[in-house]
């Protein structure tokens, strides 16, 4: 019986059409949960699913891993492509430095080393401060997130095992490499403010479970002190009590310690700004902006803050603020909205470093104090800023950029000398001058302009026959801009193009961009997406059967969605870590802090709108859907992954046609950050291996 499974797969798989027999998927019981949500009834028949820890949930990956893996193990050139894979992923990363006080702080993963390492350089010599490495052979123990003090002498950093996101906060002395006995719990996506003289530290962490409702210990993100030394359940706490909980507060110091910020965000399109002076009788927050719906952030000098907002300027706008005239009437405007998206500014002795977005692509431009612009910075090609090092009082900057065929390469730039030479890169046999890269702009549904870069081998010809790979996410304010995805050679090396597109609700045009794919407007998204696969078929690259989307996490929404509006448009879909379950995605892990961008099922206005396009909800018994990989992780504790579960039961469930719907789901792993290389192999692979079969290409 499973051979004749398999031969079925590959038939189907290879043609792109319909063909029986069909598979014969593993049982799955159907336990119909009857709801009725304002007036309107539905069924939910594989709830069960949501209890990870239920003997029939486990039960059920089992064998569905297993199915799996006796359908894509058994097709012939996985192998070579895991091989191809591990030499591509042996390139490794490099991040770029932050300089603290004369010493370089660096992370950098080389060969089949599963995590990248934390190293200083200090008087030009390199050491390792911390290998995650060490701590886990297996790869399964990551290190999240670093803060050196402001004189370079301690570091915080946080730790999370088995790709869970909640990280604990450890010290360790620089010098020594040891650590202090000082260890905070609970410190996902910790913000950090240390004290000038290391002696202490504000930080952010979530309450102890049982001090709060259940449900509520992934919420209520407050601001504690800790003194080095002290008891951490003895922190005070500092802001956060009475307020959201699912507000977001992160934090900023000035160098001398007086000032502190917190800015607090509600969702990914409003924040306020509170600040406090540290050295007052009765140090209090007083508000610097509040009740506003726009994004603010906030950059603290002794004599002077800088305020970057989208207020009244949806590509952003810079003003200066005089602490002693802090009043909004007071701000002045050092960099007016352009037509370009400000993406951020670091101040750097009396000069600003601004780096600007301009069609997805990044510009870095240093402007003196006033606003007049001294210089642009070279860029190689089109690319994206991937980190900028600096410090308040110094005369240098570095910086990192990558593209879809340039490697991470690190530049040092003199702000005295104007000099910039290259500190470092990922070195690759990778040859850029054998791809091509386009930016080209086509109309969605409704006219608007969209841009996409196509990136393939040079001299691919437009005969419509072509293998294409189309990624999108379009959200969250969320930027898609040229990156450098080693894995994504295995698809390029063979011919195919990969397509990325900037869609609405990411932030590549500025907040109108942003929202216009927000809430009730969260179809344009789908349109947009829908848009840049006809253009494709219609502009000669591709055919249907040789197109394949890809998204995870809220890019697994958008091909969930967009495979259940159009099952006609795509030969294959991959669909990783999906928000899958729109009337109750914010039940579970942190899905309560996504409200404001997609809305919630017990909103009677916005009810209607996440049920027609709920990937879960939309799929259609005797519908014939194109081949299907969904990927997700036992321990993804931010999207939950029983919605992967029940979308791929749901799928399985009302196939009509012959091409397969399978599930993949990853053990001792997470959403995706921190995963070892030996799991990103394996899952590649996989992946790989699908699509290419999907897309009737040879092995």
């Amino acid at each position: 019986m499973k051979n004749i499974v398999i031969a079925a797969f590959l038939l189907t798989l290879s043609n792109g059409a319909a063909v029986e027999p069909k598979l014969k998927y593993p049982p799955t019981k159907v336990d119909n949960v009857e709801e009725t949500l304002h007036g309107i009834p539905f069924v939910d028949p594989y709830r069960w699913l949501e209890d990870g820890s239920s003997s029939d949930t486990k039960a059920w990956v089992e064998s569905q891993n297993q199915f799996t893996q006796s359908v894509l193990g058994k097709v012939p050139g996985r192998d070579k492509i895991r091989e191809r894979l591990g030499q591509l992923l042996d390139l490794g990363s490099l991040s770029t430095p932050s300089p603290v006080k004369g010493k370089l702080f660096f992370s950098k993963r080389e060969g089949n080393q599963n995590q990248p390492i934390l190293y200083v350089r200090e008087a030009g010599k390199d050491r390792v401060l911390i290998d995650p490495n060490e701590f886990a052979k297996d790869g399964t123990v990551a290190l999240d997130w670093s803060y050196p003090s402001k004189d370079g002498k301690l570091l915080a950093y946080g730790f999370s095992q088995d790709g869970s996101e909640h990280s604990t906060l450890h010290l360790r002395e620089v010098a020594t490499g040891k650590d202090l006995p000082d260890t905070i719990a609970r410190t996902r996506a910790c913000s950090i403010a240390w004290l000038p003289d290391s002696t202490g530290f504000y930080y952010t962490r979530y309450p102890t479970p049982g001090t709060v409702e259940k449900g509520q210990e992934t919420y209520n993100r407050h601001v504690f002190f800790h003194k080095i030394g002290d008891d951490p359940a003895k922190d005070a706490k500092v802001f956060g009590e009475g307020r959201g909980p699912q507000e977001w507060p992160n934090l900023s110091i000035s160098p001398d310690g007086r000032w502190l910020a917190v800015v607090a965000s509600e969702g990914w399109a409003k924040s306020e700004i509170h600040v406090r002076d540290n050295h007052a009788k009765e140090p209090k927050f007083v508000p610097l902006v509040e009740k506003v719906s726009a994004l603010f952030s906030i950059v603290l000098r002794p004599d002077r803050w800088y305020v970057r907002t989208n207020h009244e300027a949806p590509r952003y706008r810079l003003f200066e603020v005089d602490p002693a005239n802090m009043g909004r009437d007071r701000w002045k405007e050092i960099l007016p909205q352009t037509d370009d998206v400000l993406d951020g500014v670091a101040p750097v002795g009396d000069l600003l470093i601004a780096d600007y977005m301009h069609k997805a692509t990044s510009r870095l431009k240093i402007f003196d104090r006033n606003g007049k612009l001294r210089e642009e910075l070279k860029f190689p090609t089109l690319c994206t800023l991937a980190g900028l090092g600096a410090e308040w009082d110094g005369d240098e900057i570095y910086f990192g950029l990558q593209s879809f065929t340039m490697a991470p390469t690190i530049y040092h730039f003199d702000l005295k000398t104007a000099k910039q030479t290259e500190w470092g890169r990922v070195k690759t046999d990778l040859d850029p001058s054998a791809y091509a890269v386009e930016q080209v702009t086509y109309k969605s549904k409704d006219g608007t302009p969209v841009t996409m870069f196509l990136t393939s081998k040079k001299g691919v010809i437009r005969d419509g026959k072509t293998p294409t790979l189309l990624y999108g996410y379009g959200g969250f304010n969320i930027s898609l801009t040229p990156t450098f995805s080693t894995t994504r050679f295995v698809f390029l090396e063979r011919g195919g193009v990969l397509a990325v597109a900037n869609l609405r609700g990411g932030g590549e045009y500025g907040e109108d961009w942003h929202q216009a794919g927000m809430l009730e407007r969260k179809q344009n998204v789908f349109d947009d997406f829908i848009a840049a696969a006809e253009w494709l078929t219609a502009s000669g690259w591709t055919k249907r059967e040789k197109l394949a989307i890809e998204g995870g996490s809220n890019g697994g929404l958008l091909v969930g969605a967009v495979m259940t509006q159009r099952p006609d448009l795509m030969g294959a879909v991959v669909c990783q870590v999906p928000v899958a379950d729109m009337l109750r995605y914010h039940l579970f892990t942190v899905g309560r802090f996504w409200i404001p961008e997609y809305g919630s099922s017990e909103d009677p206005r916005l009810f209607p709108v996440l049920y027609r396009y709920s990937p879960l909800h939309n799929v259609k018994d005797g519908a014939a859907y194109p081949a299907t990989l969904i990927l997700t992780a036992d321990t993804d504790d931010r999207v939950a992954p029983g919605m992967a579960k029940k979308f791929a039961a749901r799928l399985q469930a009302a196939q009509a046609g012959g091409a397969p719907i399978l599930i993949r789901v990853e053990t001792r792993a997470g959403h995706g950050a921190g995963k070892p290389i030996s799991k990103q192999i394996e899952e590649q692979a996989d992946t790989y291996r699908f699509l290419f079969k999907a897309l009737g290409e040879e092995s």
